[in-house]
């Protein structure tokens, strides 16, 4: 039996950037990056948390991991060794930021090409209900759409809203 996708977003789900600038978030440790396409003076600030890493690879045993991040493949230079992950497939958008079906995150419908009718759980901070609703219309399978707060990042209950899922399948 094939094992569901877990759908990684970087910004928001591992890297909280909209918490308090001056205070980061317990657990976390600062690191700088200019990844490609980083345009700043200043190198980009990352929190990033390694129990994140130690956490993802404990589901690596019910899931098949990969990247769903604007990172891209550079998630594999810059996030992946920081969490102690091994490199993971991602999916390589086709255009990114680009229109959308109605209402939904332009991520949306290209998870569900990548996807490929395969159960798949999905961790983001810019899902909302019309992602929800269009992958229930569109998908004809098992998916867990996880919405991260941006400000906290992926918290205990959410790997085990995560862990319990992939059991259920």
């Amino acid at each position: 039996m094939t094992r569901p996708l877990l759908l990684i977003d970087v910004d928001g789900p591992l890297n909280p950037y909209a918490a308090q600038p001056e205070r980061r978030p317990e657990g976390y440790a600062t690191h700088r990056m200019r990844p490609t396409g980083w345009t700043g003076e200043k190198p980009l600030r990352m929190w990033l948390n390694r129990d994140h890493g130690t956490e993802l690879l404990a589901l690596s045993e019910a899931y098949e991991l990969v990247w769903a991040t604007t990172w891209k493949g550079e998630a594999n230079d810059w996030i992946g060794p920081r969490l102690g992950l091994p490199e993971l497939p991602y999916i390589d958008w086709p255009i990114m930021h680009g229109a959308a079906p109605r209402g939904t995150f332009w991520k949306t419908q290209y998870v569900l090409e990548y996807a490929a009718g395969r159960p798949f759980a999905w961790v983001d901070d810019d899902i909302t209900s019309y992602d929800h609703a269009y992958v229930e219309r569109n998908h004809g399978t098992a998916a867990l759409l996880l919405r991260v707060d941006e400000r906290i990042g992926l918290t205990r209950p959410d790997f085990d809203r995560l862990a319990d899922w992939a059991a259920a399948r």
